[in-house]
């Protein structure tokens, strides 16, 4: 009975000294950022895609800082700290707007990736900050196959052929033949032509009219003379009858 009393108070001895080291232990957690501290990364940034050596710039302080460290993990990242692995080596000295590490990209496949800044303090506990979707693309891409661009042809120059000079129409004549003179006959040179007689265009429609106006005034003439003839014959009939 006494052993088992023994056993019993020995567990207890344990269970007590182990609760009293558990706060002591080195696990580390992470805990909310104080005044003074800063865990970033400026760049790359979310989404950036990076090739060849990329320097890793950002700040990495704080009043208890103890060391920091820059981790990569692919994406999608599941699990807990043992997918992550260290670009370069553990710093012991704070950055403030430098460089934290240089990822040497050449050394992973391409793909998406999260960066992982961690700043541990004296007591274990940490600050850190997270980059993700950093694509890795080091492949070239296909060039494009180049078209050859067709050389100019020169313009042929065309030389013009030259035409036959157009050869000269001659129409001769026939010989007219001499004119000889026959014995015995002797030409009578023909009569020179009158020239024509001018013709002469009378119209007596004007003549008719003035022999019209003529007569009428011929004839208002002798009116005028045979009435100052009656009138006169008329005053002295008057004239012969008062002197009676």
């Amino acid at each position: 009975m006494r052993q088992c009393w023994a056993f019993v108070g020995a567990t207890l001895v344990l269970a007590v000294v182990g609760l009293s080291a558990w706060p002591a232990a080195s696990v580390m957690l992470a805990a909310p950022p104080g005044q003074g501290e800063l865990a970033i990364i400026t760049s790359p940034t979310n989404a950036a895609v990076v090739r060849g050596r990329v320097p890793i710039l950002g700040s990495a302080i704080h009043p208890a800082f103890q060391f920091y460290k820059v981790e990569i993990a692919r994406e999608p990242v599941t699990g807990g700290d043992e997918v992550w692995g260290i670009i370069g080596a553990i710093v012991n000295q704070p950055v403030v707007d430098g460089q934290l590490a240089v990822w040497d990209t050449t050394q992973y496949e391409d793909g998406s990736y999260s960066l992982r800044l961690r700043v541990v303090r004296v007591d274990g506990n940490y600050s850190e900050t997270v980059v993700r979707q950093v694509v890795v693309a080091n492949a070239q891409p296909a060039q494009p196959t180049e078209t050859p661009t067709p050389e100019e042809s020169p313009t042929p120059t065309i030389t013009p052929t030259p035409l036959p000079p157009t050869p000269t129409i001659v129409i001769e004549q026939p010989p007219r033949p001499t004119e000889q003179a026959i014995p015995g006959i002797t030409r009578t040179p023909l009569p020179t032509p009158m020239p024509d007689q001018p013709t002469f265009s009378f119209d007596p429609a004007p003549l008719q009219t003035a022999c019209l106006y003529g007569a009428g005034g011929i004839l208002g003439i002798f009116l005028l003379f045979g009435i100052l003839a009656a009138v006169r014959n008329l005053i002295y009939s008057l004239l012969g009858r008062r002197g009676r």
